[in-house]
């Protein structure tokens, strides 16, 4: 990071600390639709009456990618796996530290948590299987 502290990313960093703090949620209608904070509206049906849930404590893989050759962002992270998981209602992205394509399975039961990037030093959203 050098000699400066990187800037917060408003809701992404909001979302990162209510993770470690196991206090992270998401908004739902009374359609059971649901997204991640922040929304004022409900992009499914329009409705305006959201109210906070609590993430479930585990989700369920449905789509993973190994990433061999990276950006030069994530260059000391290659090979990793981003993979995006239903939590209820709602879909994460993030990574799955420590797991080769080998390892990691569509249907998969992971929790929801928070790591560093390599190369970067950066928070990211990491899911640990269960």
């Amino acid at each position: 990071m050098g000699d400066f502290e990187r800037a917060r990313d408003g809701a992404f960093d909001d979302l990162l600390d209510a993770i470690e703090d196991g206090e992270a949620e998401y908004l739902e209608c009374e359609n059971g639709h649901g997204w991640l904070p922040p929304r004022r509206i409900c992009p499914e049906c329009g409705s305006r009456e959201l109210s906070g849930e609590p993430i479930p404590e585990s989700g369920e893989v449905v789509s993973f990618t190994e990433i061999a050759v990276a950006a030069p962002n994530f260059a000391d992270d290659a090979p990793y796996i981003t993979a995006l998981a239903n939590f209820g209602p709602v879909q994460i992205t993030g990574l799955l530290p420590d797991l080769d394509g080998d390892d990691a399975e569509v249907g998969m039961v992971v929790g929801l948590d928070v790591g560093e990037r390599v190369t970067t030093g950066d928070r990211v959203v990491t899911f640990e299987p269960r």
